[in-house]
């Protein structure tokens, strides 16, 4: 098996238990760099890892990997993406409502040579979804409800003077399509732009978001009508303690999008 270099920007929620996976040890890849806002924080943290890695610049991540994984904020997503797939590297991205406010990155990454993966994350529904697109669907629903504390921060609320913390009852905060929640909700619905970009668009996907007091996971409903199929799918997922905006699966489906890129026996589209 050919064993592929790999960099992690962003030492969050999301990239730190990638960072410590790659370290351990997943077959054909070979962790080479980091980075993050902090960096002296950073080099602490690494500092802990078997096997040193360098902590270089988001920029200079491409130069150095075959594989940038970012993990990033959305209002930085460029500065990793951009020489990544300059590079002709391969992006895979945690931030799927920013490649949705910068699609012409796709264009990019076709000219430079370079490759965008999206992984599952949260959401299971994704291969049904894909597959039904090379069909025609009618309609792609998907409805979120969240702990008020996982939706504390979001642009949408703080706008309309929306205080998470005084909800005690479930409450509808946003309906609309899934570019104007990645808009207002970029930290919280990277999942829905992650299904609006394997289905019918993101002007075309409905999204609700829910802030319900009286449930502790982040739960995702999906509603799908189409000419091959109609289904309806829920997963839990249950919120990092880092940041219960992010759902420990995220992490985990970053690695399983890793492993599917270079094992002998891929499952899934």
């Amino acid at each position: 098996m050919t064993t592929l270099r790999v960099a992690v920007a962003g030492l969050g929620a999301i990239g730190w238990p990638v960072v410590q996976r790659l370290d351990q040890g997943l077959a054909g890849w070979r962790l080479v760099a980091v980075s993050a806002s902090d960096r002296a924080r950073a080099e602490a943290r690494v500092a802990s890892l078997a096997t040193p890695v360098a902590v270089l610049a988001p920029d200079a991540l491409a130069a150095h990997a075959d594989v940038v994984v970012e993990a990033l904020p959305a209002a930085v997503f460029r500065e990793v993406a951009v020489p990544t797939l300059e590079a002709g590297r391969t992006l895979v991205t945690l931030s799927v409502g920013a490649l949705l406010a910068n699609d012409d990155l796709v264009e990019f990454a076709r000219r430079a040579g370079g490759r965008i993966h999206v992984p599952s994350g949260a959401l299971a529904a994704l291969d049904a979804v894909r597959a039904a697109s090379h069909g025609t669907i009618h309609r792609v629903i998907m409805r979120t409800r969240k702990p008020p504390q996982g939706l504390a921060g979001a642009p949408c609320l703080e706008e309309r003077g929306f205080d998470p913390a005084a909800i005690t009852a479930p409450t509808r905060v946003f309906a609309g399509s899934a570019r104007e929640a990645a808009k207002g909700f970029p930290a919280n619905v990277n999942v829905a732009a992650a299904l609006a970009l394997a289905g019918i668009g993101p002007d075309r996907t409905t999204i609700e978001i829910w802030a319900d007091p009286s449930v502790t996971r982040n739960i995702h409903s999906v509603e799908v009508d189409a000419d091959s199929t109609r289904f309806t799918m829920t997963i839990e997922g249950v919120p990092s303690e880092d940041n219960p905006r992010t759902g420990k699966l995220t992490p985990l489906s970053v690695l399983a999008t890793l492993e599917g890129m270079v094992a002998p026996l891929h499952v899934g589209t």
